[in-house]
């Protein structure tokens, strides 16, 4: 076995799970009699694509339980709170929250509040929810989500206030029920963790070392989608270009596509996130070869800066960077690229923000996902003693975003006139007398049809446009 190496959790911890889930949907039941309805739980995540398919995972533990969902926090028997510690901000919005509730346990004595996620992996944290915060009656980390059921039979049988994070980092658990957003497309970890270790990034420490899903139960996951009638996946993974290095079967990330593509009937594939460092030219080769595979890539940058990119732990420079970038347009003409950019990492002068700013123009991303550097206890840049003022990171932010929203405007000017092929996600959130999808590319589509054409491919010719959307109508 290699070092590391991925294990499934035992078969007999899954089953004691099931157990507890059977046990809590006894109590259930007591308590629909009782009251005359299901007890109804309440999902609230916060972060990224990563957190919401645990929600989805956390969800379809909860539904086996017996629980029903409600929309808000003042209906809800049983309250989650799924978080996010990449930003301060997410981090106080989480605990804004749980001071919030305070009032509903005087109201709803019987209210479990629960909080999961990355915050729950940080011991600090962990001891500030301890010590102000009573009214939380369970709190689990990432590596225990599949534990729920167990956890949660505590809290319910014993009245007691559990606190579970405890750590293995090599396990993966297989068989956790999923209760899925949306019936079109659908989420797929293809791994777990993360062992880049970038300097500004709490990831690693909360989310562990990089663990790959074996290709089998991957596979397996994908064709139930296609034979639930789901069009479209996004596989995801901290870093999915480094999956596989911990498998003994040796199937890196570009051959987890080629099976995909070759063994299930999906129609469309997504994928994120893409550590520059790790793309292949196989994977290159792989998404050219593939129609099923979109011709979209999000390769984060972080910076312009060579100088930088060395101080941020990223493994390469911003002429590699810029090499990858011509490889992957060279073989994948019209490839939508975005990225990540941190604006005021300590240190940034305005050189290195020159640098950013010119590498933006040159490559001209389709979208860029731009954020303020945010401080992280526990991760060497917090200790950094030349932290940016924030006026000038305002500032700087400012530009990057004016640069930015032209750009992507100009390059959606480009698609008037045009008929783009469309993945119909359902009716506009906005105006539900209009439908949204997305391209090929992945690019945001507005539309009016005569017919409903959820879940199906239509072809719409683009009419006006927006910085971040297109808008249109169906064509023959």
């Amino acid at each position: 076995m290699k070092k590391n190496s991925t294990v499934l959790v035992p078969p007999e911890e899954m089953e004691k799970q099931r157990h507890f889930s059977e046990l809590i949907y006894s109590k259930n039941l007591e308590f629909s009699s009782e009251i005359g309805r299901k007890p109804l739980a309440f999902v609230r995540t916060f972060g990224c694509q990563m957190n919401e398919h645990d929600s989805e995972k956390i969800s379809g533990m909860l539904e086996e339980m017996g629980y029903g969902f409600c929309d808000g926090f003042e209906d809800a028997d049983l309250i989650v709170l799924n978080t996010c510690c990449v930003r301060e901000n997410a981090e106080d919005k989480v605990f804004g929250h749980i001071g919030g509730l305070k009032h509903l346990k005087k109201k709803r004595p019987w209210l479990v509040t629960a909080v999961c996620g990355c915050m729950t992996e940080q011991p600090h944290i962990v001891s500030e929810i301890k010590k102000s915060y009573r009214n939380v009656d369970l709190v689990f980390g990432t590596h225990n989500l599949h534990r729920l059921p167990e956890l949660l039979y505590r809290v319910l049988d014993g009245g007691v206030r559990v606190y579970e994070t405890s750590r293995t980092d090599n396990e993966v658990a297989e068989g956790v029920p999923v209760k899925r957003c949306g019936n079109v497309q659908a989420w797929v970890t293809v791994m777990y963790g993360c062992d880049n270790y970038c300097t500004y990034c709490i990831v690693p420490y909360v989310r562990g070392h990089e663990r790959s899903r074996r290709p089998e139960d991957i596979l397996a996951e994908v064709k139930k989608l296609c034979a639930l009638g789901y069009s479209e996946i996004t596989l995801l993974g901290q870093n999915v270009n480094s999956y596989g290095k911990d498998l003994e079967e040796g199937t890196d990330f570009a051959e987890l596509l080629r099976l995909i593509c070759e063994n299930t009937p999906m129609r469309r594939i997504r994928f994120m996130t893409s550590h520059p460092k790790d793309i292949s030219d196989r994977l290159i080769d792989v998404i050219a070869e593939f129609p099923a595979i979109c011709n979209q890539l999000h390769l984060p940058v972080q910076s312009g800066s060579t100088r930088l990119l060395k101080r941020m732990n990223r493994h390469y420079t911003r002429e590699q960077y810029l090499e990858t970038v011509a490889k992957v347009r060279g073989r994948n003409p019209g490839i939508t690229l975005t990225t990540d950019i941190i604006v005021g990492f300590p240190g940034e002068t305005d050189e290195d923000f020159e640098d950013t700013l010119s590498l933006v123009e040159q490559v001209r991303y389709d979208q860029a996902y731009t954020f303020i550097y945010s401080r992280r206890e526990g991760t060497p840049a917090a200790k950094y003693p030349d932290q940016v003022p924030e006026e000038i990171v305002k500032e700087r932010f400012g530009r990057l975003l004016e640069l930015q929203n032209r750009i992507s405007r100009e390059i959606s000017e480009g698609y008037l006139g045009k008929t783009v092929e469309v993945l119909c996600e359902g009716f506009s959130k906005t105006n539900l007398s209009r439908y949204t999808g997305r391209t090929d590319g992945n690019k945001i589509v507005n539309f009016t049809s005569p017919e409903n054409v959820t879940g199906r491919l239509v072809n719409v010719k683009i009419e006006s446009i927006q910085t971040w959307s297109l808008e249109g109508s169906v064509t023959e």
